[in-house]
């Protein structure tokens, strides 16, 4: 299968990189060419635009930072929709608005083309594994078409329903991470201004019930001082607010998600809306005067575990 990538942001050159590797036809595109060279140097191919891609890939994957800039890459002057071809397949694999994702799914299909969203979790050093998880929302044929693919890009592959779906889990899994490491940063502060040894705390954290994936990953280099976990402020107020955009259109009174938004909007007001999102425990470091570092813990993230073949994911019944 002729794979096409667009975005080779964090994430997307991360994901790019596991079809590469694993030798998979590879035409490579991004507003900047100098994220794509090292893809060209290793074989990849180059499209000099969007339409190019459409017009000979028979996969073509958007991973790109806000629903706007999809809808641009779709849309625009040259853009995939003016030369996508019947039977191929577009899949968006960024966190992204499930409305317009299934308002662009229409146009896709308008032209004899399928659609996906197939967004990722498990973290940026997982996606440079391939084993991070992947969310797939689309037409059960359209996603036995693309499961051998998905299973290169990732290890657990879950097939969520319809177009749409996808985007609505992602948006959740996000808000529950957020609210994880907005509590785990009230956690380490108050262990720290209570007396205890941070590096204590976080084993006691990770051998208790209080643990989580958010823990074993961003409290490392929260500690380490890098905060250095690839995911910014604005990434997460996008993602919460879709959240929130979520439970507003069901009629849920949410309590929690209003006030982390709050908070994070705050972060993004102190420390740039670009300031990786685990700076948010800044605000409590300057209130308290805390120095949440500990030596030993790592500046960055790297995934130890092996690359091993994906599979999808069945739901109890």
């Amino acid at each position: 299968m002729k794979t096409g990538f667009i975005g080779l942001g964090n994430v997307g050159a991360k994901l790019a990189g596991s079809l590469l590797r694993n030798g998979v036809d590879l035409t490579v595109r991004d507003l900047d060419r100098t994220l794509a060279e090292p893809f060209l140097a290793k074989g990849a191919k180059w499209a000099d635009s969007p339409a190019e891609m459409a017009a000979s890939c028979d996969l073509v994957i958007t991973c790109l930072p806000s629903p706007a800039a999809c809808s641009a890459v779709m849309e625009g002057e040259d853009g995939i929709l003016s030369a996508i071809r019947p039977g191929t397949v577009w899949a968006e694999m960024s966190t992204t608005d499930e409305a317009e994702v299934r308002r662009l799914g229409a146009l896709v299909a308008a032209k004899g083309a399928e659609a996906a969203e197939c967004p990722v979790s498990g973290g940026c050093h997982r996606a440079a594994t391939g084993n991070i998880s992947i969310f797939a929302g689309c037409e059960r044929a359209t996603f036995e078409k693309m499961l051998p693919m998905l299973t290169v890009l990732g290890r657990r592959v879950l097939h969520t329903g319809p177009l749409g779906t996808a985007s609505k889990l992602k948006v959740m899994t996000n808000y529950l991470a957020t609210a994880n490491l907005l509590t785990l940063c009230e956690a380490l502060v108050v262990m720290e201004r209570a007396g205890l040894d941070l590096a204590t705390t976080f084993e006691a954290i990770r051998i208790s019930s209080g643990n989580s994936f958010v823990h074993e990953t961003e409290s490392q280099v929260i500690l380490s001082g890098s905060r250095q976990i690839d995911f910014t402020m604005d990434l997460v107020l996008k993602d919460i607010g879709l959240f929130q955009k979520i439970a507003d259109a069901n009629g849920v009174p949410l309590e929690i998600n209003p006030l982390m938004i709050s908070i994070m909007q705050d972060g993004a007001k102190r420390y740039g809306p670009r300031a990786q999102s685990d700076d948010i425990i800044r605000r409590l470091e300057e209130a308290t005067g805390a120095d949440i570092r500990v030596p030993g813990f790592p500046a960055e993230l790297v995934d130890d575990e092996p690359e091993e073949p994906g599979y999808e994911v069945i739901p109890a019944r």
